[in-house]
């Protein structure tokens, strides 16, 4: 199975080992886990909703 990876450059997502743009080195993207359990998932949203208002759209 192959792997999603980004450039560290222009941030472009690819399988590739090099950027198909720049030919620089990309990187494994790596999901962070999920949890029922999210002890920081309340502060997350919160900031969220703050960060939307600021930007009018909410």
């Amino acid at each position: 199975m192959k792997e999603i990876r980004r450039c560290e450059k222009c941030y472009i997502y690819t399988f590739k080992e090099t950027c198909p743009n720049c030919n620089n080195k990309t990187n494994r993207v790596i999901p962070s886990k999920f949890s029922p359990e999210d002890k920081w998932g309340e502060y997350r949203r919160k900031m969220k909703k703050e960060v939307l208002y600021k930007l009018g759209w909410l």
